[in-house]
């Protein structure tokens, strides 16, 4: 049996897999605080405890049946980070992948500064917060700070490591990266490696054997792509915290094509992201706002037709990334009236989010032509990841906006199953997905949901170019 834990944005999730599939799944909140408008912080100590108590949380379901793992895989959330010392206490707050004090804005080329966020971020640091990096041993990613809890081996891996903008595609630091920040980073080793066995002392707190591998793994966008089977004709979308489009190309994209970025896929190769802003967070600070659950609006998001009543919303929370990366834009609701009510507001979330998803895919292979860095026609279809998986609106939106279809696989765990995958070939008996986590459903689009967004993207994109123009470009 093999344990993942997958440590996200807003839920970190430990996760028990035997080869036929999932066994059984808990899950830890995760608090992201923001001290001011363009932060998000998280307390790095937590990330660590959300581990113990998502499984303790397993363990308490069936007694004793960690004892039973043989191989421990990892994933998580990229971009963010914390400082820690030697003794792996944290000297600051957790900078989360969506704060804003430093993002920079795209080129004049449209080009996505998306793997430059973190060395960014980290200048900010070393001008404002030195005594923190001074008193850091590390830099981490939340992955990474579990994979040290459990062996006392520091490491990242290639899928977190192409997302910083500090190393180089062979994996060393770059030469760009000078003084304390390129003395801190971790050693980079390949997504499907062993990097050691369970601490006792840890693997006693968890209920787990002493001595069982650990998989450093990939980044969970990088393991979703693993989990959905994702090939350069079918690309994962993923609806979590945030939504995600990533395509398998055959090479390095060198440039990338304007709005995207190119990262390291878990086993060597290389894919196209298109990262947005927000999309289950939009749709839970709707919730805050009305007094729904995010599980209540995506049922009366069902009941407003396509259009959802002339409301436009764009999903910028925080700022538009992909396919625009413009920091200083934030989310808005264009053409409310006094007849609209949450379930309308709702239904313009889906169709946002949905729409720069289709932007994405669209810059990933312009109609016509072969896309930049070889990336080849446009898809025939889509793999869904992330809890938006399971949301029938989201799978009616998604379709009928790209006019594609989208494979459903049973457990709706994407990126705990690409973990899971990477563990097992780890450790020499590699399982196979169509077993693990096979495809139980396809959604079709219908052809009068896909006439009627034909329709109306032309008043969506007037509406998005709008605010893009109407608002200078940089940080907040």
């Amino acid at each position: 049996m093999i344990l993942t834990l997958d440590v996200g944005t807003s839920r970190t999730k430990a996760a028990l897999w035997a080869p036929g599939g999932l066994v059984d799944v808990a899950s830890v909140p995760l608090t992201t605080r923001h001290p001011s408008p363009d932060r998000a912080e998280q307390d790095p100590s937590h990330w660590w405890r959300s581990v113990v108590d998502a499984c303790a949380a397993l363990e308490s379901r069936t007694p004793g049946r960690l004892a039973a793992v043989t191989a421990v895989g990892c994933t998580g959330a990229r971009q963010t980070f914390g400082l820690f010392d030697a003794a792996g206490t944290p000297t600051g707050p957790g900078i989360v992948w969506s704060d804003g004090r430093a993002s920079p804005a795209a080129g004049g080329d449209g080009r996505a500064p998306g793997t430059t966020w973190v060395l960014s971020t980290l200048d900010w640091v070393a001008a404002h917060r030195a005594d923190e990096l001074a008193r850091c041993r590390w830099i981490l990613a939340p992955r990474d700070v579990v994979a040290w809890r459990l062996t006392g081996s520091v490491a990242t891996d290639p899928t977190l490591a192409s997302l910083t903008g500090s190393y180089g595609p062979d994996g060393t630091v770059s030469g760009t990266v000078a003084g304390p920040v390129a003395d801190r980073l971790p050693p980079v080793v390949p997504s499907d490696r062993v990097t050691g066995g369970t601490d006792p002392r840890v693997a006693g707190d968890l209920g787990l054997p002493a001595g069982v591998p650990v998989v450093i793994g990939a980044g969970d966008r990088q393991c979703e792509v693993l989990g959905t089977g994702a090939t350069p004709l079918r690309p994962m979308v993923s609806w979590g915290t945030t939504a995600n489009v990533s395509r398998p190309v055959e090479g390095r994209p060198d440039p990338a094509p304007p709005g995207l970025v190119a990262t390291r896929s878990a086993l060597g190769g290389w894919q196209l992201e298109g990262g947005l802003s927000a999309a289950g967070s939009l749709l839970s600070w709707l919730g805050r706002l009305s007094g729904r659950s995010a599980t209540e609006l995506a049922a009366l998001a069902a009941a407003s037709p396509p259009g959802a009543h002339g409301v436009t919303a764009v999903p910028w929370l925080g700022g538009a990334r992909a396919p625009w990366w413009q920091p200083g834009v934030g989310a808005a609701f264009v053409g409310l009236s006094g007849s609209h009510g949450p379930a309308d507001l709702a239904r313009a979330v889906f169709e946002a989010v949905a729409l720069d998803v289709q932007r994405c895919l669209e810059a990933m292979a312009p109609t016509g032509r072969r896309g930049s860095g070889g990336t080849g026609p446009g898809p025939t279809g889509l793999g869904l990841a992330g809890g938006g998986a399971a949301t029938p609106v989201w799978g009616e939106v998604l379709t009928g906006t790209t006019g594609l279809s989208a494979r459903i696989r049973r457990s709706g765990e994407a990126a705990s199953t690409g973990a899971a995958l990477l563990a097992s070939g780890a450790v020499g008996e590699p399982w196979d997905l169509e077993d693990l986590d096979p495809v139980v459903g396809e959604l079709v689009p219908d052809p009068t949901v896909v006439g009627r967004y034909g329709d109306l993207r032309a008043g969506a994109d007037r509406v998005a170019r709008a605010l893009v123009g109407a608002v200078p470009s940089g940080p907040r």
